[in-house]
């Protein structure tokens, strides 16, 4: 049964929706849809699943880009109606022909609405019995068999010797023919397919027999040439000797303790002091306040450069833009799908080179071919410009932020209520964790704030005493219990350290973990859900492609299928490292974000403390589409 279904504009104003449909919706699935699919660019997928305690419902829509209006249908998960995407195109078709902008109310579509439900019931409902009339089960089981019989007896003839030249291709070509083949040369071709082909010459008659033949002969010239090979290898030396086989020497055990130095450590106090010199915190500023002027300036060189290119060549671009002119649709009414696929097809591929994994990029592409579909295109206007701006306010609107990412404020709003703030870095194994640890921490430490480090990867050797080495250099305190331990109760005792010594953050290090490692997950589920941090940053590289979708949506799986919680937490923000490396492929950046949600808040570019920026939305959407 249909719940609702209601029509509403783009900016958010209901028109119409159907008083006559079962009760309240339970939720919120409108606005589920609106915040999670619509404004994130996914609105080319088919429907959109909502769940909730005591709801589950099915949502699809369909849009009139032209007048700018949005058509969602609402029933219950269980329930598979084959009527509702029919009945949406009518309801659109009618409703396109009475909208008018300045009106808000339509009670006069009510009755028209009806009479669209059942006729759209109707056609379903025949269409149902049509298909369980018209179901040849039997028959295709009997053509099946009929066929199956015919091949095992030319085969027990081929085998036995029995067959005639011409007797198994006349023999075939009738049964092929009793099924509802009439074409003569179609049922040959089938049948040297079927069959086989030797050198290129049909044998309908015995060529089970000749294929096997053939079959044969490859198989000695293989091992002809095989030892062939061994023949002229043998023949290199002077003397062919066998080549002897290598034998495992027997370990001498010696219980003398070894010469060597193993331990090239610099020797540690119990306080973790040692020679070393400590370099107090004068690294520099760090990227993350400077981020803007470094974005502007290479911007303004890029166009320079796009000025310079312009101007050498002047006469290529006359011609781009008379050959563009006779290339635009002047005149047509509306975009069809058909006009915008090639455009589409060469966005996406250009996506693809600047590494974002393809399912990102066909689901973007599809998007922005639901968004312009039925739109009117002004007079001498490519469709490639027109796709490429809708896909550039596309990706602005997916990587610009949706909420405040300002951690300092909220380190600040955390200081007022006395307790720490706890960040949990997480992702996989390699990925540079504990040192954008490190830059996190010097650029929090640049803006007075007091910061302690917890070493919860217990599992990789020298983690700790990595970690160890970044809090000497900085001056930062590190809680730490070694190897071997929970991680989930070392992170509880650090923060409660933390809220005694009075420091401000508390950055959690994590060991890496692969995404499908099932006990490391699970170990981490419950570090998260025992401590409750405020933030979990996944620590990605920006090298990655398409396992990047694999890595953020697992994670995010695992967090949520593990967690004792009805409302469990997942990743809140991404820490893109390694961005310095990878030139014009940033679209990691992309797809991660896509698929989770979450926001860029920090991106590592080199070696250094200071080598930390903002995610500079602008310029990542130029590099992407240039």
């Amino acid at each position: 049964m249909l719940e609702q279904l209601l029509i509403f504009t783009r900016g958010g104003l209901i028109l119409w929706t159907c008083k006559e449909l079962g009760n309240a919706l339970k939720g919120s699935p409108i606005d589920t849809l609106i915040r999670s699919c619509l404004l994130e660019e996914r609105s080319g997928a088919a429907s959109f699943d909502y769940n909730a305690p005591g709801a589950a419902y099915t949502l699809k829509w369909t849009f009139h880009n032209e007048l700018g209006l949005v058509f969602v249908a609402v029933y219950q998960k269980i329930l598979h109606l084959l009527y509702v995407d029919e009945l949406l195109a009518m309801v659109k078709h009618e409703f396109s022909g009475i909208y008018d902008p300045k009106r808000t109310v339509y009670s006069d579509f009510d009755e028209t609405f009806r009479q669209l439900k059942k006729e759209a019931e109707a056609r379903a409902e025949e269409l149902k019995k049509s298909k369980q009339v018209g179901k040849p089960v039997n028959n295709s089981k009997k053509q099946g068999q009929v066929q199956k019989a015919g091949l095992g007896g030319d085969k027990k003839k081929n085998e036995g010797g029995l067959a005639s030249d011409g007797g198994d291709g006349d023999t075939m070509k009738g049964r092929r023919l009793e099924n509802g083949n009439s074409n003569g040369n179609h049922v040959d071709i089938k049948e040297s397919n079927m069959f086989g082909t030797a050198n290129g010459k049909e044998n309908t008659s015995s060529n089970l027999g000749a294929f096997d033949v053939n079959k044969l002969q490859k198989l000695r010239s293989k091992g002809g040439k095989k030892t062939e090979k061994t023949v002229t290898v043998d023949s290199n030396g002077s003397k062919a000797e066998p080549k002897k086989k290598i034998t495992k020497k027997n370990r001498v055990w010696d219980d003398s303790p070894p010469e060597s130095k193993l331990d090239f450590t610099d020797p540690v106090g119990e306080n973790g002091d040692n020679n070393t010199e400590v370099v107090a915190a004068d690294h520099g500023e760090s990227m993350m306040d400077k981020e803007e002027d470094f974005s502007s300036e290479s911007e303004a060189e890029e166009e320079e450069e796009e000025e310079v290119g312009k101007e050498s060549k002047p006469d290529k671009q006359k011609k781009g833009w008379f050959s563009s002119m006779f290339q635009s649709i002047a005149g047509k009414a509306n975009l069809e799908r058909s006009d915008l696929e090639p455009a589409l097809k060469a966005l996406k591929d250009r996506l693809m080179t600047k590494n974002v994994a393809e399912e990102i990029a066909e689901k973007l592409c599809e998007s922005v071919a639901a968004s312009l579909e039925g739109k009117k295109l002004a007079s001498f206007t490519r469709i490639s410009s027109t796709v490429q701006a809708a896909m550039e306010e596309a990706l602005v609107r997916i990587l610009t932020p949706r909420r405040s990412i300002d951690i300092l404020r909220d380190v600040h709003a955390a200081k007022e209520q006395r307790k720490p703030y706890v960040v949990v870095f997480v992702g996989v194994n390699g990925v540079g964790k504990s040192t954008n640890l490190a830059k996190v921490a010097y650029w929090l430490q640049q803006h007075n704030v007091s910061v302690m480090m917890a070493a919860c990867d217990t599992f990789r050797s020298g983690a700790v005493e990595q970690l160890r080495t970044h809090a000497r250099r900085l001056q930062i305190p590190i809680f730490e219990k070694g190897y071997e331990k929970d991680p989930a109760v070392v992170a509880k005792e650090a923060i409660q350290e933390a809220t005694n010594n009075g420091s401000d953050v508390v950055l959690v290090d994590t060991a890496g973990r692969m995404q499908d490692n099932e006990p490391l997950m699970r170990a981490l589920s419950k570090l998260v859900n025992l401590n409750n941090p405020d933030l979990v940053l996944f620590v990605g590289e920006a090298l990655v492609g398409n396992d990047a979708v694999d890595q953020l949506s697992k994670f995010n799986q695992k967090l949520a299928d593990l967690s004792t919680s009805s409302n469990p937490r997942l990743i809140d923000g991404i820490l893109l490292t390694k961005f310095d490396t990878i030139d014009d492929k940033v679209g990691a950046a992309l797809s991660m974000v896509y698929i989770s949600g979450a926001p860029v808040m920090f991106v590592g570019c080199g070696q250094s403390y200071t080598d930390l920026k903002k995610l500079n939305v602008k310029s990542i959407v130029k590099t992407l589409l240039k």
